[in-house]
């Protein structure tokens, strides 16, 4: 049994229904049934890829889209195997495709034209671009992912995906320059207020399109899947080499996507799918006959269309009344002439076209009019009543002047014929449906005006009088606008900083985003980062289980919370955190991240190991489970398998300065200081306010004996951090070796008052006193050295009974602090 000819629409209808109501599968299955009976449509592969995609099938939705891509591309096709080909990290393959197809996405712009009730299936260029930037960036071609960035956010600068993804590269961004309302924005906004809702829709429209939201009522006027209205000059209006405009018309049989004429041959609108129509009038691409919700719906066929040889005659002036009083009423009533009935339409050879003229009257105009024809539709009538106002020719104002009993009573038949409809015997059709859903409404005769106007009745029996369609509020719509990009504009300014780590402007300008957006889970999330990375763990975990108490199910970027905990040393915190993102979701690997800081803490290193591997398997991207993974390493001597676990950290993000710290550590421990200042130094280009780093670099000079380039990088660290201990004790300690003893002095005297019980401290202050030929306060803190470490008893004696000689040897152990 073949399938009816609207069996594509239905299946392309049930296909968008189930994904916008979230049931990927229903729609998987619909969209299956739907290639099966178009193979070769690209608008039904489309679809079936677009499933397979929303469901995570990326094979399967790479297989559906392939054979659409080449000779002649098929949009959606495109873009949903740029997508797989992303996934399944085919990157120069993807964007290759997307390229190839940039003249059918080139020019498209669909900002401002989403709603809750039009949006587009197919991508615009601000769309495509992004994806191309991060296929390119993934792939590895920094050039190219920046200017595609950048283009995309040129089109749009509401592509959040763009921003993030130039200030996580690095990039250079000005966010004042990209949050900022474009010529295309405000034009796009005058658009929408010359087409009533910026979708192409009429400025006045019926009552019966704004009331008729009923599901279960097949309405083709205002259903999304039927556009009314398509902008002839867009790609994508020709079918098969011929202009749409000419079927519009009626000069080319309508035809479907499949080569099929329309299963409704008298309706004018053609059916055909969405890779034939262009998307800017459609709801999900769906395009199509009228939807079937039963077997025994008949839907009226419209009237053939033909073409208008004469235009419209305004200047004919309608017949006009007079008031006519109680007393005019009874004696019309009284007389004796009969009121002829008309009747039905075609007895008499009247037709009546699709504007509501009669064939008669659109080819005569100076005829008489006839009372038996069909009264004209409202619509005419009240295009006749506004062209009362025109001046009007001499005869036909003669003519309405010397009898008008005459047209008082053509009137009133007339009047009379709209009441039965041609049916004698008849007085009242109120609230009965004739032609459609069409309802006649009663009128009355204005005394004041003499004119018809509708008598006033309920709801349910007379359609409402058309009414304008929402129109929108420009400057309204322009401080929205202005506000939303002022909030984007300082939240992206936080973003930048905290991406290129300055984080203490990165917290201030978070800070002066409006409290309701800050207390959002994604801005606290980022005001915690910026804590942990300037090392302010207390701040940082208040921010974090602020974080949890308004959003408990939040898990990303939860393992900065764990690492914040873990440098806290809070076992209880850190195990209940590790519980309870585990109960969230054990599949993430944050949740994992956690589990392995908690047994860490616990000095299980072997078990802390396995919970980061399992989180690298969960996510191969997962940069920070490297990392930490080669910390344990490193914890456990592991040397080989640490390295291993840091390259891995920096192939998954190459910005990853804690990967390059990791392998930096790794080679320091082996002895290869030029090496390991290679890496701390990458690692320093990446973080260049982390004072950590600079130090780090300083200790391999140091050791290298280049004192004062080490001198350099601790000065540097002190800059950046003026309350780090080890930068001052390290600048302390190479200051000494250069005798600088006033500057090494300075620098200890401050670190004795903030860390009095350091050994380590008082022991140089020793040494500086002993070059300052200070023996009394040498002897002072050589003391309090040892009995604050008895360890180093025999280190510190030593240098005691050698107070005369300048020559003196280090302590190990303050130099492994």
């Amino acid at each position: 049994m073949s399938p009816p000819a609207g069996a594509n629409a239905q299946l392309r209808h049930l296909v968008h229904y189930n994904l916008d109501n979230g049931f990927p599968e229903n729609a998987l299955f619909f969209a299956g049934r739907l290639h099966a009976l178009e193979p070769r449509n690209a608008d039904a592969a489309h679809l079936l890829a677009l499933c397979n995609l929303r469901l995570g099938r990326y094979k399967a939705a790479f297989d559906h889209a392939k054979p659409k891509v080449h000779q002649q591309p098929h949009l959606g096709c495109v873009y949903v195997f740029a997508q797989a080909c992303l996934a399944l990290e085919r990157f120069d393959v993807g964007a290759q495709t997307l390229e190839k197809a940039r003249g059918s996405w080139t020019g498209r712009n669909h900002w401002n034209k989403h709603s809750d009730t039009s949006r587009r299936h197919l991508p615009d260029a601000a769309a495509c671009y992004c994806l191309l930037g991060k296929l390119y960036c993934a792939y590895g071609d920094s050039k190219k992912a920046i200017d595609y960035y950048v283009e995309s956010l040129k089109l749009n600068p509401f592509m959040w995906d763009a921003f993030t993804g130039l200030c996580d590269m690095g990039a250079v961004v000005r966010p004042q320059n990209i949050f900022k309302m474009t010529p295309d924005m405000l034009a796009s906004m005058n658009h929408s207020i010359t087409n009533g809702n910026g979708n192409g829709a009429h400025l006045f429209a019926p009552q019966e399109s704004f009331d008729a939201r009923n599901p279960f009522v097949s309405t083709p006027d205002i259903d999304p899947f039927n556009p009314a209205v398509r902008p002839g000059g867009e790609a994508g209006l020709n079918l098969g080499g011929s202009n749409l405009l000419s079927k519009l018309n009626g000069s080319i049989p309508p035809m479907n996507g499949n080569g099929v004429g329309s299963s409704y041959p008298d309706v004018d609108t053609p059916t055909s799918n969405g890779q034939n129509v262009p998307d800017e009038d459609v709801m999900m691409g769906d395009v199509g006959g009228p939807v079937l919700n039963d077997a025994g719906v008949e839907i009226p066929h419209a009237p053939g269309r033909k073409g208008r040889s004469q235009p419209f005659n305004v200047s004919e002036e309608p017949p006009r009344m007079r008031p006519i009083t109680t007393r005019s009423r009874m004696k019309t009533s009284e007389s004796n002439e009969s009121t002829d009935i008309p009747r039905p339409i075609g007895q008499n050879g009247h037709k009546r076209t699709v504007s509501g003229h009669t064939t008669q009257s659109a080819q005569h105009a100076g005829a008489p009019a006839d009372p038996t024809a069909a009264p004209q539709r409202r619509s005419v009538r009240l295009l006749n009543s506004i062209t009362q106002m025109r001046p009007t020719s001499g005869r036909l104002a003669g003519a309405s002047s010397r009898d008008p009993e005459t047209r008082e009573r053509r009137e009133l038949r007339k009047l009379k014929a709209t009441g039965t409809k041609g049916k004698p015997g008849a007085t009242s059709t109120v609230g009965r449906v004739v032609s459609g859903n069409r309802k006649l409404q009663p009128v009355d005769i204005s005394e004041s005006t003499g004119k018809l106007e509708p008598r006033p009745t309920s709801a349910a029996t007379m359609a409402p009088p058309p009414r304008m369609a929402p129109q929108v509020d420009t400057a309204r719509e322009q401080e929205a606008l202005l506000w939303l990009l002022d909030l984007l504009c300082r939240i992206g300014t936080g973003y930048k900083y905290l991406s290129n780590f300055e984080c203490t402007k990165a917290v201030e300008t978070f800070n002066s985003v409006p409290a309701q957006q800050r207390d959002t889970p994604w801005v606290l999330t980022q005001i915690g980062k910026a804590y942990y990375e300037k090392s302010m763990y207390a701040e940082a975990e208040k921010i974090f289980q602020r974080l949890r108490d308004k959003s408990p199910a939040h898990i990303e970027d939860m393992e900065v919370y764990s690492n914040t905990l873990w440098q806290l040393k809070k076992e209880t915190d850190l195990a209940y955190l590790a519980h309870t993102l585990v109960d969230q979701d054990r599949l993430s690997p944050q949740a994992w991240c956690a589990i392995g800081n908690a047994f860490s803490l616990q000095r299980e290193h072997d078990q802390a190991i396995k919970c980061f591997t399992r989180a690298t398997q969960l996510d191969p991207k997962f940069a920070y489970a490297f990392t930490l993974q080669g910390h344990e390493h490193v914890t456990n001597e592991e040397y080989d398998k640490a390295t291993t676990a840091y390259r891995c950290a920096i192939s998954a993000d190459n910005r990853h300065y804690n990967g390059w710290y990791g392998l930096g550590q790794v080679y320091e421990k082996l002895g290869k200081f030029d090496v390991a200042e290679k890496h701390y130094r990458a690692a320093s280009q990446i973080n260049p306010t982390n004072p950590i780093l600079a130090v780090r670099v300083g200790i391999c000079l140091d050791r290298m004996k280049k004192l004062e380039p080490a001198l350099m990088q601790y000065e540097a660290a002190v800059k950046l951090d003026p309350q780090n201990t080890l930068a001052r004790y390290r600048k302390a300690q190479v200051n000494l070796k250069l005798g600088a003893a006033d500057d090494c002095l300075r620098d200890l005297l401050y670190l004795k008052d903030v860390a009095p019980d350091d050994a380590n401290i008082h022991f140089l202050l020793g040494k500086c006193y002993k070059k300052l030929k200070d023996r009394t306060s040498s002897i002072r803190h050589f003391t309090i050295a040892l009995n604050l470490d008895p360890k180093a008893q025999a280190l510190i004696k030593d240098a005691m009974e050698s107070l005369e000689d300048d020559e003196t040897g280090e302590w190990s152990s303050a130099d492994e602090r």
